[in-house]
């Protein structure tokens, strides 16, 4: 093999989806780098991959990346692979692929598994644009702040979650998007208790609740985009002034989010401004 550094995509959970094409290369190469030298040896093992294998994590990327890039200028060929799925993709190594391109080693994806991808194939949300935002912030002010950022964001967004958090970063985007936000949660995605449930976000929190949705496992969660084009305040107001007539304040709130596709904090906010405001006028 002429030296390459092969970025080879490895199983999500079943593995029965690692493709042929990387069975040989990880076979053929004279180094494995994989994020977990541990957990790697299982998938090694199973196909009968004797290479070596070399820690590349994120506590020794800068040091390894320098001595893998003095291994491939030495004529070696690498592969690098992550725990799961397709490296660099939350993982590691951009770092590694930008020194082997600037020192012009060739790179070459070997694709499969993504668990971004996985999700979105059965999410049942609209897939022709998205954002990946990786983990969201374990802080509770950072994650909202990070939600808020994204409030008016109308590609379909894409959160990887642990089991600890799932419920809290839900019961958020139910604060800033609306609890009628429709998400779709992917657990375990290709493992023996795989789960997908696609139901606006307060049936998600809901079905956590009772256990429906099992609070185990990564989680994917992808959730729908904001309406291409929600109203500015005076048209928030305008309608909620109109629904305030006939129905109770929180559900004039909750029907004027729906139909101006703002979020149920801006409506309340804007609705007392107006309350306010026409208290003063009298």
């Amino acid at each position: 093999m002429n030296p390459t550094l092969y970025i080879v995509a490895t199983p999500i959970g079943n593995l029965g989806d690692i493709s042929q094409r990387a069975i040989e290369v990880l076979k053929a190469v004279d180094l494995i780098a994989a994020e977990d030298t541990r957990h790697s040896k299982t998938l090694l093992q199973s196909f009968s991959i004797t290479t070596p294998v070399r820690a590349y994590h994120e506590h020794n990327e800068d040091e390894t990346t320098a001595r893998l890039i003095e291994q491939l200028l030495a004529g070696q060929s690498i592969a690098l692979i992550s725990d799961a799925g397709t490296p660099l993709i939350n993982d590691p190594g951009y770092k590694l692929v930008a020194a082997a391109l600037e020192k012009r080693i060739a790179v070459v994806p070997v694709p499969g598994p993504s668990a971004i991808i996985a999700a979105l194939s059965v999410a049942g949300l609209p897939t022709h644009r998205f954002a990946f935002e990786g983990y969201l912030p374990a802080k509770t002010t950072a994650r909202k702040k990070l939600l808020q950022s994204l409030i008016n964001e109308t590609r379909t967004l894409v959160f990887y979650e642990t089991p600890h958090r799932i419920r809290d970063a839900l019961e958020d985007m139910q604060s800033i998007f609306g609890a009628q936000r429709r998400v779709s949660v992917a657990r375990e995605l290709t493992k023996q208790f795989e789960q997908v449930v696609l139901a606006p976000v307060t049936n998600i929190i809901a079905d956590l609740a009772d256990g429906s949705i099992t609070s185990k496992g990564e989680f994917v969660v992808v959730v729908e985009g904001a309406a291409d084009s929600p109203a500015d305040d005076e048209e928030v107001k305008r309608v909620h002034e109109i629904l305030a007539t006939k129905l109770s304040s929180k559900d004039a709130v909750l029907l004027t989010t729906k139909i101006t596709g703002r979020n149920r904090n801006d409506v309340y906010k804007l609705a007392l401004e107006a309350t306010d405001r026409a208290a003063v006028d009298k």
